[in-house]
């Protein structure tokens, strides 16, 4: 199955609840009341209030400025305006300067781990050496389920005991793979609250230790969220952007939401790219993210 056809398919509730409307819209005239349904098409997408009036608004001047008169034309125009509201930067995960480090952050009940996992083993598909660390010690067998994970990928795993110090489970993980010459380190951390913050201070004292130990290596921050969660997850997004330092979100679960909307809201509220999105349970179900052809798909 293509890129496209399996974010297609991935889309199939989000196209179910909005699909009619789409239908209907496009096959109107451009007058106020086409607008008014975009608007409250996009909405129930979850998109959000600010950004399905943003997308309306971005859609009456495009229309006005080339003179767009048919609905046809009305939708390429808005998949254009869409495609460039997702395009925020590269999707790429960075490994420039290697070995590279990827923190995954996010509650418990996410998807995390498993993320993690699909990643590696994408990874290791395309001829990089990848090493998981497994920082998450305070949730019981979160470290067995990451090795699982470790042994499906073929790729080597860092772990202590349960209720070890994260700071120094990563410390071990970065000495490794400078001696075993990895390209990334892929690092599992424990599902934080954020409104917890002795849990936030965890995570500045792993950032030191990879500072210290590899302060040239290039770094993403990854936070992982549920799509199900739609607006609650956008909350979530916020507070851990002011206190984590994100380069990136990884969308899981999307499949199972009928509002996959909140992948535009997200990109434009938090100004950081969405770098993989989760379609299915499959090891391939999780993919980079392709801004046209997910709106390709949406509409």
């Amino acid at each position: 199955m293509s890129f496209f056809d399996k974010i297609k398919q991935g889309l199939t509730r989000t196209k179910q609840n909005i699909g009619h409307s789409f239908e209907q819209l496009f096959a109107g005239e451009l007058d106020d009341d086409f607008y008014d349904l975009l608007e409250e098409t996009l909405i129930l997408s979850d998109m959000g209030v600010d950004t399905a009036l943003e997308v309306s608004e971005n859609l009456r001047k495009k229309a006005k400025e080339e003179k767009i008169k048919t609905a046809a034309e009305a939708r390429e125009a808005l998949k254009a305006i869409l495609t460039e509201m997702l395009t925020v930067e590269s999707g790429e995960l960075d490994m420039t300067n290697r070995p590279a480090v990827c923190l995954f952050i996010g509650v418990n009940g996410v998807g995390k781990t498993t993320t993690i996992g699909k990643v590696a083993a994408r990874l290791k598909g395309e001829g990089k050496k990848i090493l998981l660390c497994a920082g998450d010690t305070f949730r019981a067998a979160a470290a067995d389920q990451l090795t699982i994970w470790a042994e499906r990928a073929g790729v080597d795993i860092i772990k202590q005991h349960e209720g070890a110090d994260p700071a120094a489970v990563v410390f071990d993980a970065l000495s490794a793979a400078k001696a075993r010459k990895a390209d990334m380190v892929l690092v599992d951390t424990a599902g934080r609250l954020h409104n917890k913050q002795n849990l936030m201070n965890e995570l500045n004292k792993i950032s030191r230790v990879i500072q210290r130990e590899l302060p040239d290596a290039s770094r993403e921050t990854l936070l992982v969220l549920d799509a199900t969660t739609g607006q609650n997850g956008l909350i979530q997004a916020r507070q851990f952007k002011e206190s984590a330092g994100l380069t990136g979100v990884v969308l899981t679960k999307l499949d199972g939401t009928a509002k996959g909307g909140i992948v535009v809201a997200i990109a434009k509220e938090l100004g950081v790219p969405v770098k993989f999105i989760g379609v299915g349970e499959g090891v391939d179900d999780l993919m980079p993210f392709e801004p046209e052809n997910f709106v390709e798909a949406l509409l």
